[in-house]
């Protein structure tokens, strides 16, 4: 489960676009497979309460609230990298790309790093730690 989840800008700012709070699972299988959800914990509910039906709003925050896809995974254990390769995401230019994270175990937690990435018009580094569940 996801214990943090944050980005360090290259202006040197912190910030948590998913809130402080925010809540999430990543999941890797034997049979190589993974995905990945984190979401905003206080994203507005939809007030006609159909998902097809969220006002501009309503669907914008939903979308910006929530980080979603699957795929594949393989391990470089020498250069410490895991890569994701993306079957299906909610962000769409991310499907059928290799998404390389840095790993680091530390007792029962994993540190996932991503390199650099653009991000309104600066280059972010995303720091994800999640704990093991049972």
């Amino acid at each position: 489960k996801l214990v943090s989840s944050e980005i360090r800008i290259s202006d040197g700012q912190l910030i948590y676009p998913l809130g402080r709070d925010a809540v999430g699972r990543i999941t890797y299988d034997t049979s190589g497979h993974m995905s990945c959800q984190l979401t905003r914990l206080d994203r507005p509910a939809f007030s006609s309460g159909d998902q097809w039906s969220g006002t501009p709003e309503e669907t914008k925050s939903a979308f910006e609230g929530c980080v979603a896809y699957f795929g594949t995974y393989e391990v470089n254990e020498e250069k410490g990298t895991v890569t994701h390769h993306v079957e299906g995401s909610l962000f769409p230019n991310w499907v059928g790309t290799d998404q390389r994270r840095f790993f680091e175990f530390s007792g029962d937690r994993l540190t996932l790093t991503t390199p650099p990435i653009p991000a309104g018009g600066q280059q972010a580094t995303a720091l994800l730690i999640y704990e093991r569940l049972g």
